[in-house]
């Protein structure tokens, strides 16, 4: 018996835990996961519990690098894997529960910064990368050398950016090289100037640029993505880039390019319907979808606020990772808002798996602030730290004498007119109105509760004093998902 909010009974036992992946060979275990940098930075901070954190396919290297660091600092490790949201981030609560002074985070990483102040670096991999190949493709890309072009790249291929560079230079004039804004080394000073920080990269601009003025070319992926797998983090690229700058890709394989200015046309217009949902959505479903990276308190309070203001009611729900089951619990929301980092919030969803659509932060801003966006703004904000007071992308609310909450707005969707937001604050006693029922009994009128009232089924009813007494029989057996008189249908 399946269904699309449930799997077999039998797949439970035959799961796997996670994705192994390809074991690496012991004498590459020094190059592959830097052993000596990494020994290096726990002798340096003298810490004698660190925590190593893994992403599910590295898990089969885990016991092999801990037993060689362990020879190597004398320092005890703890594997970290299984993370409770997503493995790109810092898992700061579980460092803290092994009782580590320092992480070292393995694999892809959003480089948020954590919540809480500690220790971490980061070891993003080094994939080979053909440079030559993808030298002649950058030219086949850029005929013009005057043109500004941004080199850009996936984590494990960020060693490669700069010898890329140094073959491009003596014809490309205007080449910008990005790194990933990696947390400086404890007690080092910043560059000055300050580089640019942004999709979780540095841009050394000079005085006076703008990084809309320049074109992109990636380097990362593979020769064949489909759209339902793209990387979140090429994702929040085409997102956040310029729309009439160029942008294309190149696989550091076989330097296959291909032009990405389709794909983000497409991201964006799912976005954008994403963003209709949620204006025409009564009730929002605020998932916390991240507890280790910083602000994450503020970016919700933020949200409920936007939510509060737009007339909206929200529900904050602490799940965990979301799926399509525990979401199915849920029928009263019209759309569900993930807060997380940036790359959790643009993971890959297959179409169709979840019964409500599940929006990023910045949707959510989209459609309840009547002042978004102010002219200037870059197209699409993948970090919810961006929208909040301090950031130079903030827009406040307007007041609620303005005329912009009086704007008529029609639903691209239904094609009706939606009325303009009540404005209620939390002192407001209208906002606690109550509603009468027949047995004179009170409840708060919400969206929850006319949902409720509205279903067929409204839950066992206790009929006290109704119902005759009788001797206990027998149930039924099994699990509620196939019990046993139920056959296999």
């Amino acid at each position: 018996m399946e269904s699309t909010f449930s799997s077999p009974a039998e797949a439970a036992l035959q799961r796997e835990a996670g994705v192994p992946g390809l074991l690496t060979p012991l004498p590459d275990l020094d190059r592959v996961y830097e052993l000596e940098r990494v020994a290096g930075f726990v002798r340096d901070l003298g810490c004698e519990r660190v925590a190593l954190q893994f992403p599910d396919q590295l898990l089969g290297d885990a016991v092999a690098v801990a037993a060689r660091l362990e020879d190597t600092t004398g320092s005890k490790m703890f594997i970290l894997g299984d993370t409770a949201y997503g493995s790109c981030c810092v898992d700061v609560l579980g460092a803290e529960q092994a009782g580590a002074q320092a992480l070292v985070h393995f694999g892809p990483a959003c480089l948020s910064p954590p919540a809480r102040p500690l220790p971490v670096t980061f070891v993003l991999g080094h994939r080979s990368v053909a440079l030559e190949l993808c030298a002649k493709a950058f030219e086949a890309q850029n005929p013009d050398p005057k043109a500004p072009v941004v080199l850009l790249s996936e984590p494990a291929c960020a060693h490669a950016l700069e010898a890329l560079a140094t073959l491009l230079r003596p014809r490309y004039q205007d080449l910008l090289v990005s790194s990933p804004a990696l947390p400086l080394p404890v007690g080092s000073l910043s560059p000055e100037p300050k580089p640019l920080e942004r999709f979780g990269r540095r841009f050394p601009l000079a005085p006076g640029r703008r990084l809309e003025e320049y074109g992109a070319f990636f380097v990362g992926g593979s020769e064949a993505s489909p759209d339902l797998d793209l990387d979140p983090d090429l994702s929040r690229l085409l997102l956040g880039w310029a729309p009439g700058q160029p942008f294309s890709s190149c696989c550091p394989d076989t330097g296959k390019t291909q032009d990405e200015g389709a794909r983000a046309g497409r991201l964006r217009a799912r976005r954008q319907y994403l963003v209709e949902r949620a204006r025409d959505a009564r009730v929002v479903g605020l998932l916390a979808g991240t507890l280790g990276v910083a602000q994450h308190r503020e970016a919700l309070a933020h949200l409920r606020n936007l939510t509060q203001a737009a007339g909206k009611r929200s529900y904050v729900l602490a799940l965990g990772r979301p799926t399509p089951a525990k979401l199915a619990n849920f029928p009263e929301m019209d759309v569900f808002v993930l807060l997380a980092c940036p790359l959790g919030a643009l993971s890959p969803q297959l179409s169709g798996s979840f019964f409500r659509p599940i929006l990023a932060p910045c949707e959510l801003e989209a459609s309840c602030n009547p002042a978004w966006p102010p002219p200037g703004l870059a197209p699409y904000l993948t970090h919810y730290a961006d929208l909040l007071p301090g950031s130079p992308f903030h827009v406040p609310l307007p007041p609620p004498e303005s005329e912009l909450w009086e704007t008529p707005d029609v639903s691209l969707i239904t094609g009706e007119l939606r009325p303009p937001p009540a404005w209620k604050s939390s002192n407001d006693p209208g906002s606690l109105a109550v509603t009468p029922r027949p047995q004179l009994e009170l409840a708060e009128s919400s969206p929850a509760a006319s949902f409720l009232s509205s279903r067929s089924w409204q839950g066992l009813e206790p009929r006290l004093g109704q119902t005759p007494v009788t001797e206990a029989v027998s149930g039924r057996r099994g699990i509620a998902i196939a019990y046993e008189d139920e056959g296999n249908s």
